[in-house]
């Protein structure tokens, strides 16, 4: 069974480049390890305020910090060729052996529809991803034995090539999933599985689709990194929490797909919708550590060994320190 980590989710629908940099190093300091950083081209509503580059955060964070690295999630799917991605991720793993990982998946419009083109319905976006993630899996291969490749399939092409620049082990490709089908597909061809708080019963039949997946591949599914991004609100006072989640991460609480949305103008005419009662059990608002410390804690005994905690305020530096001091410490695996 694998360590628990627990790391910094940079959201970079929030916050500028320089300053998510500064956060994750602040982060590192107060006992966080490594940075999942969030792939959007837009803010999920204009309030957020920012999108700037996930590789390009990444490289920086690298330079100033020691943990781990991991975009979470792009789509290889459509703003990026398959193989685009798949240079990005090995020069990032090149510059930092060992602390790079790749999460995938499937898209949303909000990011993707900004080059045009059609939009397609989730299962098309599932099978665009998985054919993805074999083309950037034999690119990794095929590189490092020094070999060229190339592929046709029925969403990508990709001519005779290779990649130049690769690290001495390809990086991990991880896949975000909520769903049961997709859960056993990523267990079957991905090394490890990404996904976001939801009820106990929910977690549980999903890493059970997942080791499924992973015993038709021949893999042990209880070495794969089982990896939760988890939301939450803390604030001094139960009032403050709820009155940042409202503001800045309104989208928690909207109880439907969110994957056809395109606009965050379009987002913030929902988010005049939710109400305080629509977080209940999707976001833990409160002011109280301990309340978070326990919520964590069940993630843990569900099966994670990876947990990255984004706080929706803009009270980051503040939630760092108390969390360092009075969550992390308390977790146990």
């Amino acid at each position: 069974m694998a360590a628990l980590t627990v790391g910094y989710a940079a959201m970079l629908e929030q916050f500028g480049p320089r300053e998510v940099v500064d956060l994750t190093v602040l982060a590192e300091q107060h006992g966080f390890s490594g940075c999942m950083a969030a792939d959007h081209f837009q803010p999920w509503v204009p309030a957020q305020g920012e999108a700037s580059f996930v590789w390009n955060v990444l490289s920086a964070v690298g330079e100033r910090t020691a943990g781990d690295l991991g975009p979470g999630v792009t789509c290889p799917s459509f703003r990026f060729h398959p193989a685009v991605v798949a240079q990005a991720s090995a020069t990032l793993a090149a510059m930092y052996p060992g602390r790079h990982w790749l999460g995938i998946g499937s898209g949303e419009a909000l990011n993707e529809h900004v080059v045009g083109g059609y939009w397609p319905e989730a299962g098309e976006r599932s099978a665009r991803m998985f054919e993805a993630i074999e083309l950037i899996g034999k690119l990794f291969q095929a590189s490092l034995d020094g070999k060229d490749v190339k592929h046709r399939g029925q969403h990508f092409t990709m001519e005779t090539t290779r990649l130049w620049t690769m690290p001495e082990q390809a990086p991990p490709i991880l896949v975000a999933t909520a769903g049961p089908i997709n859960a056993r597909r990523t267990g079957r061809l991905a090394d490890g599985i990404i996904t976001v708080g939801a009820p106990p019963e929910k977690i549980e039949g999903l890493f059970a689709k997942f080791a499924e997946g992973a015993r038709e591949a021949g893999k042990d599914h209880e070495t794969m990194p089982k990896v939760l991004q988890l939301h939450l609100s803390w604030a001094e006072t139960d009032e403050q929490a709820l009155a940042n989640a409202l503001d800045q991460w309104p989208n928690g609480g909207m109880k439907f797909p969110k994957a056809d949305i395109r606009s965050p103008h379009d987002f913030a005419a929902m988010a005049a919708l939710v109400r305080p009662e629509d977080f209940e059990g999707r976001l833990l608002i409160s002011a109280d550590p301990d309340r978070h410390r326990a919520h964590i804690q069940r993630y843990v005994d569900l099966g994670f060994d990876r947990v990255y905690l984004h706080n929706v305020g803009r009270n980051q530096a503040q939630w760092i320190e108390v969390f360092g001091r009075d969550v992390l410490p308390k977790l146990v695996r």
